[in-house]
């Protein structure tokens, strides 16, 4: 078997390895059916069974209960849900408030803008995206239909440790890359939405979370196939799902389960990010971090070398020792690898010794 990478992909990411082997040996036949469950009916029972118990495991994991809560699950990634969430709750005659804090929040954010009126709530473009914005003193208008904010920055690498207070007003949040990856209180976000491929499963699935009565808010003037009531009726099957996906992410989460849940692994997650930022820290200025210190993510840890040539440099020995998906996004260039939590300790440990010894042949 040729030895696998350190895998630092920003998504697709890391799966852990047991999920792949189980994923393995059931490719071909599934449940002892004859076929595979790629090739099953999405209005069989096996498959309904999946999409039900799957939705019951990710809300056990987030702490929510299910008689206030669902988990939808679709197609299209976190950016359809972009567009999908302003023309289900931007009502005429309200406005959303959008919290800046990185690229994905102002995609988020332009997306909207075709859709209805929109406000800058915060914003720290102006400061290159090095922190996020201060939400502890949010203002919230009477006219907001909602508040959305992006919790965690992939391409940055920030995160937000304090959410704001909104009142009745709906808490909306893009949590792809860390939802399950550290311990939140979901229960004071309305709706939350995630692309699969960071912490939860493979690329091709978005999972939804949305209160009741979010969903019994939602546009009645828009097509059914854009509508949360739509997959929530249809417990996520009124059309045809990426069933393999499902089935992938279904395992990802009982792996989840069985490392001890989010608050387990949120520790494990600190104490991998602490490796890599302290090689950061301790390189006296050959390595420099990029964000604030206070608002560095576990998740996506970034920095930047003296110069791009050294960066290049780095990128290509780091491929020479076994690892993969270091460079930084093509967007704002530099280093960042993205520790989520099927990444192992030993993955950045690895790294750490690497950062020291190239430091030590380059510095």
């Amino acid at each position: 078997m040729t030895t696998r990478l350190y895998n630092f992909n920003p998504g697709p990411a890391a799966l852990p390895l047991e999920v792949l082997e189980e994923a393995k040996e059931t490719t071909v036949q599934y449940g002892g059916r004859g076929i595979s469950i790629m090739e099953m009916s999405h209005r069989s029972k096996p498959v309904e069974q999946l999409a039900a118990v799957t939705e019951q495991l990710l809300l056990e994991l987030m702490g929510l209960q299910q008689d206030r809560y669902r988990a939808l699950f679709m197609g299209g990634g976190a950016s359809a849900q972009f567009a999908m969430l302003p023309l289900n709750f931007l009502a005429e005659g309200l406005a959303a408030d959008y919290i800046l804090s990185g690229s994905f929040s102002e995609k988020a954010l332009q997306e909207a803008q075709f859709i209805g009126s929109t406000r800058k709530a915060a914003s720290t473009k102006d400061e290159q995206w090095q922190r996020t914005p201060d939400v502890s003193s949010l203002q919230v208008k009477a006219d907001t239909a909602y508040v959305h904010m992006t919790t965690n920055n992939t391409i940055e690498g920030s995160r937000f440790n304090v959410f704001p207070e909104t009142g009745d007003v709906p808490l909306i949040a893009d949590m792809t890359s860390d939802l399950l990856g550290r311990d939140i209180d979901y229960r004071r976000f309305s709706m939350i939405y995630a692309g699969a491929q960071k912490n939860i499963g493979p690329a091709g699935i978005t999972a939804v979370i949305i209160r009741k009565e979010l969903l019994e808010r939602g546009s009645k003037h828009i097509p059914l196939i854009w509508r949360y009531a739509t997959y929530a009726n249809n417990d996520s099957l009124y059309n045809t799902p990426p069933v393999h996906a499902l089935y992938l992410t279904n395992l990802v989460l009982q792996w989840t389960k069985r490392q001890g849940g989010v608050k387990q692994l949120e520790a494990v997650n600190r104490a991998k990010a602490a490796l890599l930022y302290d090689a950061i820290d301790q390189s006296g200025g050959f390595y420099q971090g990029i964000i604030a210190k206070a608002d560095r993510s576990d998740m996506n840890i970034t920095w930047r070398l003296a110069d791009k040539q050294l960066e290049r440099l780095f990128v290509q020995e780091s491929e020479q020792y076994g690892f993969e998906g270091l460079a930084g996004h093509r967007s704002v260039g530099g280093i960042r690898a993205s520790a989520y939590n099927a990444v192992p300790v030993e993955a950045c440990q690895a790294l750490a010794d690497f950062m020291t010894d190239f430091q030590l042949r380059h510095g």
